[in-house]
């Protein structure tokens, strides 16, 4: 599969419609900006990514600086696209069964409500929002597996952000034997259930969605977007130059990951 490698991340060249034609199993991830920063310095989050079967663009900051590096990426795939283009997609397949993991107390339950609406059939077999903090408690996270596993679902939609959601399903994905497909789609539940307006699509064309969800949640965003991004830049502008260096690869041999927490410390 062709793929361009950005930072520390092979993002897959697929256009949307290419995706769903492929994929048949496996684990979906979103990168964009923040992940990549996150995927500097999170050992956890960077097995999980490697776990991943498609890491889909999700961002039009790196769609350009994909072009800015000379390998440019086909098409920005955002999570909140992707999704309801997934279930469209597969609206009169039977074996689709979705199960929605995340976002606030009732508001899964409201998206299902409304895709199931949408699709005009039970495509959406069953909906959770965890507590604040489940992935620390072993018997929470049981509990979610067995609800999941009863449900029928043969896709696990898990939307609790990153990186949790991500090292969520790569934690107990084998628990799940009937799901052939995993999503990791962020703040997309919240948007289906109309919790969350999106941003207009001409905003996020030309790259300033980040902007519009700043100003929305300035207290959750602005460490993301006014911290991390400059960050960013200066890394792509190391690729660029041929001197950016996977911190995850510097001390030790290339497709291994640090073995001590003294390597960790040595590759900030």
């Amino acid at each position: 599969m062709n793929r361009v490698e950005i930072l520390n991340v092979a993002i897959d060249n697929l256009s949307q419609s290419e995706f769903l034609e492929k994929c048949q199993s496996g684990i979906v991830v979103t990168p964009n900006v923040d992940h990549l920063m996150k995927l500097q310095g999170d050992r956890d989050f960077y097995r999980s990514y490697n776990l991943a079967t498609y890491r889909i663009c999700d961002s039009k900051i790196l769609f350009f600086v994909s072009r800015f590096l000379g390998t440019p990426i086909k098409e920005k795939i955002s999570g909140s696209d992707l999704f309801p283009a997934f279930y469209e997609y597969h609206k009169d397949n039977e074996d689709i069964k979705i199960f929605l993991l995340g976002a606030r107390e009732g508001v899964a339950l409201k998206a299902q409500n409304k895709i199931n609406t949408k699709v005009g059939r039970e495509i959406i077999v069953g909906a959770h929002s965890p507590s604040f903090g489940f992935e620390k408690s072993e018997e929470e996270c049981q509990k979610i597996i067995e609800t999941i596993n009863q449900s029928g679902a043969t896709v696990l939609a898990v939307g609790v952000g990153a990186p949790k959601q991500e090292n969520f399903i790569c934690k107990y994905k084998d628990k799940f034997p009937n799901v052939k497909i995993f999503l990791a789609i962020g703040a997309t539940i919240d948007f289906e259930a109309g919790n969350i307006q999106r941003a207009p699509k001409w905003l996020s064309e030309v790259g300033l969605e980040w902007l519009y969800r700043l100003l929305a949640e300035p207290r959750r965003l602005w460490k993301r977007y006014l911290v991390h991004s400059p960050s960013f830049f200066w890394l792509v502008l190391k690729q660029k130059l041929n001197v950016y260096v996977d911190p995850f690869k510097r001390f030790s041999p290339v497709g291994s990951e640090p073995s001590s927490p003294k390597q960790m410390v040595e590759t900030r």
